[in-house]
């Protein structure tokens, strides 16, 4: 069976399309590196029919609410207009644990996102989770200015994205059920431990210092409101387990 994976080569797609081939199905891989770009719609029917179904993880390195917005509103109405010339009819896609209640910085985009596929004519399922293990690096490179990385004050629930991947997979290769328990990690994390802990792993040396944002942002990280609900599936691998795993690999 063939499945295309938006953002096929990111945290997550990459860990989709790996599962894919070992389920025995063949993953259609759109992104940059393979030749398309979502933000056109170029060459994107012609690749898309015949496919089962779609899968879109694709993400963006933005904290802007109007970038994440143009982002996410531009990929997902490209997506979805090929998929509907192509007659795919499926679409698969990951958001955020409560991005719609947020609606501010990048979640602004993906809850434009959520409300783009849920309103179109492709039958759709969307998984929401929390944040990756892999948020601890990826906070710690954008805020790092030299010796120092500013690290938001953030309560977290972090999740493997190997296992959000495999969950995604389950999904396409099923029929569409629209939103669909949410997932999150086994534990509750602090996000400011998390970089510590990595940036020990990794061997940085750099100082992390926890700040407050402001806003609405600011205010969702701080007071939970971006942890899943009571009822919610959990994934098993702990951060700590995946830390101990990226400690055991060399770094610079």
């Amino acid at each position: 069976m063939k499945i295309a994976v938006a953002g096929g080569t990111g945290t997550v797609g990459r860990h989709v399309a790996e599962s894919l081939r070992r389920h025995g199905h063949e993953p259609v891989v759109l992104a940059k590196s393979t030749g398309f770009d979502l933000l056109t719609d170029a060459g994107l029917t012609a690749v898309l029919t015949g496919v089962h179904g779609v899968i879109d993880v694709v993400s963006t390195p933005t904290l802007s609410g109007a970038k994440s917005k143009r982002f996410f509103g531009t990929t997902t109405a490209t997506l979805l207009k090929a998929e509907t010339e192509a007659g795919v009819r499926h679409h698969v896609f990951l958001s955020i644990v409560n991005a719609n209640r947020v609606s501010a910085g990048y979640y602004a985009g993906k809850a434009l996102q959520e409300e783009t596929v849920t309103a179109g004519s492709v039958p759709w399922t969307m998984l929401r989770a929390t944040q990756f293990h892999e948020f601890a690096g990826q906070t710690l490179r954008r805020g790092s200015t030299g010796p120092v990385a500013m690290v938001p004050v953030m309560r977290t629930q972090p999740v493997s994205a190997r296992e959000v991947a495999e969950r995604l997979v389950e999904l396409a290769l099923g029929s569409p059920r629209g939103r669909v328990p949410d997932l999150g990690g086994p534990s509750e994390e602090l996000l400011v431990d998390m970089v510590r802990a990595y940036a020990r792993a990794t061997h940085a040396r750099t100082r992390v210092v926890q700040v407050r944002l402001p806003g609405r942002m600011g205010s969702a990280m701080r007071d939970g409101a971006l942890l899943p609900a009571r009822g919610a599936d959990r994934g098993t691998q702990t951060f700590a387990e995946w830390i101990e795993h990226v400690g055991g690999q060399s770094h610079p």
